[in-house]
């Protein structure tokens, strides 16, 4: 089905994406996996190929565009050349909004031009042991000591965390105010008292660096809070919903990465004389699957159109994460089994596929807590 939402300039950009990754990914997939992360040197490698940040204001380096549409082409090019590993989604889809809409100039002079070269790679610092998905209840605390905050607590399932240079880290300012006690604050690499822990041994995503992090009695100067003290919380939530929109979009792109493997696969691979896409039962359940996704990307098409607009509700966008997410993996499933046993050999780009997308229907808030906001949307 041809897309219709984007523009000339979107397609010149696709074709430099799909370069990049082509060149400086896709040969270092195996090192990656078996390393446990990419290293920085693509990460500037990407910021001289105007990849990163251009939402950016141009005087800090950046290009002064806010179009979800690059971010889109972005993520679905590193699908769509099996790509691995790179956490680009983090920085553009996640953090952008918080560097660029809640700095100050300062902030945004110290920050921005690094963010956009790829010499400062940022991560968000939300879950913990004992929290997870529940923000209000988070436990690290940032208490004020003249001039600093002094941060204690930890964190973990933390993308891009152990490459950090800065981490957006929620904690509460005011522990007697619940969520309207939780503010954030950047803790730069290097601060004393902030280490960073294992990398997480995950069932998928081996070269996404996943890490835990530690906070001891660090000071860090009141001049890195990002947004109002207190207000934390509010300006999460108002954030969430571009991140879940970026999830749908790795999901459905994976979708027609691993559809697109198992196509070809299936018109090679003979079985009883003939390809195994000429019987029935698999050539229906490539049709569905191919339905399924022309299904997906129209949704999610309306979605960026919608989130361009300024109209994209918290609803609509945990709407897109959870039955993305919940295709996407159904999808994963058939596209393995149509393998049959070669799709549980590592060694076939389909069975890493498939494990490095079980967790996409866990992260940015689990698919059952999606649907509970929806619920509660409606006035249960």
């Amino acid at each position: 089905m041809k897309r219709a939402i984007f523009e000339p300039e979107h397609e010149q950009f696709r074709e430099t994406a799909r370069t990049f990754f082509e060149k400086e990914c896709v040969p270092h997939v195996d090192e990656w996996e078996k390393k446990g992360n990419t290293g920085k040197e693509v990460w500037r490698k990407a910021g001289r190929q105007g990849l990163l940040g251009w939402e950016v204001p141009e005087e800090f380096g950046g290009q002064g565009v806010r179009d979800f549409r690059f971010n889109t082409i972005l993520n679905e090019e590193y699908w769509l050349t099996g790509s691995v590993g790179v956490g680009f989604g983090v920085q553009n889809d996640i953090l952008a909004p918080y560097f660029v809409d809640l700095t100050t100039h300062e902030q945004k002079q110290r920050w921005l031009p690094g963010f956009v070269s790829g010499e400062l790679i940022t991560a968000i610092a939300m879950s913990e042991p004992g929290a997870g998905s529940d923000v209000r209840n988070i436990r690290t605390t940032a208490k004020r000591d003249g001039d600093h905050y002094v941060i204690n607590g930890s964190k973990t399932f933390i993308s891009n965390g152990l490459l950090s240079d800065l981490v957006l880290v929620a904690c509460k300012t005011d522990p007697s105010a619940g969520h309207k006690g939780i503010s954030l604050i950047v803790v730069e690499e290097g601060m004393p008292g902030f280490t960073k822990g294992r990398k997480l041994d995950k069932i998928g995503q081996h070269s996404a660096d996943t890490s835990e992090l530690h906070f001891e009695d660090v000071r860090v100067p009141v001049e890195n809070l990002v947004g109002e003290e207190n207000r934390g919380f509010y300006h999460l939530m108002r954030n969430l919903p571009k991140e879940r929109l970026g999830i749908a979009v790795h999901a459905v792109a994976g979708s027609r990465r691993a559809f697109n493997l198992t196509l070809e696969y299936a018109r090679e691979r003979e079985a009883f004389g003939q390809p195994i896409g000429n019987f029935q039962v698999n050539r229906h359940a490539l049709a569905e699957m191919q339905t399924k996704i022309e299904v997906m990307q129209t949704y999610l098409d309306q979605c960026i159109v919608k989130v361009n607009a300024g109209e994209l509700t918290s609803e609509e966008a945990a709407g897109a994460k959870w039955w993305t997410t919940e295709t996407q993996w159904e999808i994963l499933d058939r596209c393995l089994q149509l393998h049959g046993g070669y799709g549980y050999m590592n060694e076939y780009e389909i069975a890493r596929m498939w494990r490095d997308a079980r967790v996409q229907r866990v992260y940015g808030g689990t698919n059952e807590i999606m649907k509970d906001l929806i619920g509660r949307s409606m006035g249960f």
